[in-house]
């Protein structure tokens, strides 16, 4: 098993910055992908961004590319999500996810692993 703890939500005026933490611990693997999802109230879990843990390699949905970077701690097993030039439209809760395949996907249903969520909230 894998267990994920996000931190650093909290409260921002739009413009403004966050950076968002997702320690990792338990079962490792050499080889996965960690991404980002956010759900607003009423809507979809949607996709934010992931990075291979082993290459770098980042992804980032196109809401989000040019404002958010995703980065990776291999010494501390943890996963970052810098949000810069928040919108109002970026509030929700976030959550970070763990996949061991591979392949990159942006559904929900490729990531079995995920944090608890923290609560990103910006106001205008």
């Amino acid at each position: 098993q894998v267990q994920l703890v996000e931190s650093g939500g909290g409260l921002v005026q739009a413009g403004g910055s966050l950076r968002l933490s997702c320690a990792a611990s338990g079962r490792t693997f050499r080889r996965y992908i960690m991404a980002w999802f956010r759900q607003a109230p009423g809507k979809e879990r949607d996709f934010v961004a992931a990075i291979s843990w082993s290459s770098g390699s980042t992804y980032y949905a196109d809401s989000v590319k040019g404002r958010f970077t995703v980065s990776r701690d291999k010494a501390k097993n943890t996963v970052y999500l810098q949000m810069d030039s928040l919108k109002p439209e970026d509030m929700a809760v976030y959550y970070c996810a763990a996949s061991d395949d591979v392949v990159f996907t942006t559904t929900r249903e490729g990531y079995p692993y995920w944090g608890q969520g923290t609560q990103v909230t910006v106001s205008s």
